[in-house]
């Protein structure tokens, strides 16, 4: 199982670098950068800084998208992270969300997804690819592989199909879990493909007491409620009370630059005992021993990598990246 830490760009970029030479010397496998340019720095410069400074570890962009940035342009950027870092970058691409909402455009439909990872990929393999009226291709191409962010059916069986890997943003739950990688592996059998490397997203606490830090993950199990989520929820048996009009948090519950008032805003909706459960449910909240076990069964359910989160943008996961370090990631190493 590889273990990898989502790092979001929230602060100087020689701040940002220490933090991936901290994660590489403690152990992770991974380090994910996420992608929204009102919110970070630009995603393709950290990891291609991050490249520069580091020898091992992967890097990720979890995820960057293709309506605010034309397929060229994530072709021209990967494909120069690829040369900085040779065999250690990942391409994570999905639908778009805190990129393209906060600047009032749609994310991806799944048509202009599959379109535009077609000429993704087209650019690095080196083909010429069509644009309308002219057609044009990548100089000096290089091969990256690109993983789909996927929640949802349609998607779930579209990067089985096409993409190089899945993230999944199921949680580790074991049934929506299995749920979604049997989705991956329908698709990749429908085009007569291999199964693909799948990761998972949680978010992650070390702690011996779930019911009193889980308090920190109400926004997210609102959000999740509020867009589409509820009956997913409700199915595990986590009651969320989702109001006609999410609160309204800068710049939405899931980003919320006062993480403590996005919390407040949702105590009405979301009680202590729903949100304890989605914690120990959904996310990887727990004694080490407790997530130890729990990343193991993930491992056997055909996952090959997990993607630990901390709440918040808009600091660096330090205390999960020494908590993990510590005290889990030597239990998932004997």
């Amino acid at each position: 199982m590889r273990v990898g830490l989502r790092i979001p760009p929230c602060v100087p970029l020689p701040e940002l670098v220490a933090h991936v030479r901290d994660a590489e010397r403690a152990g992770f496998d991974e380090v994910w950068f996420p992608d929204s340019q009102l919110l970070w720095r630009d995603v393709f410069a950290v990891a291609a800084a991050a490249g520069g400074a580091t020898s091992r570890i992967t890097l990720g962009t979890a995820v960057t998208n293709m309506v605010t940035r034309h397929p060229t342009v994530v072709a021209s950027a990967a494909r120069t992270v690829a040369e900085v870092a040779p065999g250690r970058f990942v391409l994570g691409v999905g639908v778009g969300d805190s990129s393209v909402r906060p600047v009032g455009l749609a994310p991806s439909s799944q048509t202009e997804l599959r379109a535009r990872l077609g000429v993704l990929r087209g650019l690095l393999a080196g083909r010429e690819v069509d644009f309308g009226t002219v057609t044009g291709r990548l100089r000096d191409p290089v091969r990256v592989p690109i993983h789909l962010a996927a929640s949802g059916p349609r998607n779930l069986r579209l990067a089985g199909r096409i993409a190089d890997g899945a993230i999944l943003l199921s949680g580790v739950s074991p049934e929506p879990l299995a749920a979604a990688t049997a989705l991956v592996r329908e698709g990749a059998e429908a085009e007569c493909r291999a199964p693909i490397p799948l990761t998972v997203t949680a978010y992650c606490r070390v702690t011996d007491d779930v019911e009193r830090d889980a308090r920190e993950l109400k926004p997210i199990c609102l959000a999740i409620a509020g867009n589409g989520g509820s009956a997913f929820l409700e199915a595990a048996g986590i009651h969320v009370r989702v109001p006609s009009r999410l609160p309204e948090v800068y710049p939405d519950l899931v980003h919320a630059e006062s993480w403590t008032a996005a919390i407040d805003a949702c105590e009405p909706h979301v009680d202590d005992a729903a949100v304890t459960a989605f914690a120990r449910r959904f996310c990887l909240f727990g004694t080490a021993e407790q997530i130890a076990e729990r990343v193991a069964r993930v491992e056997a359910a055909g996952v090959g990598s997990v993607l630990l989160q901390h709440v918040g943008s808009y600091d660096l996961p330090h205390r999960l990246l020494a908590d993990f370090s510590d005290q889990v990631l030597p239990l998932l190493r004997r």
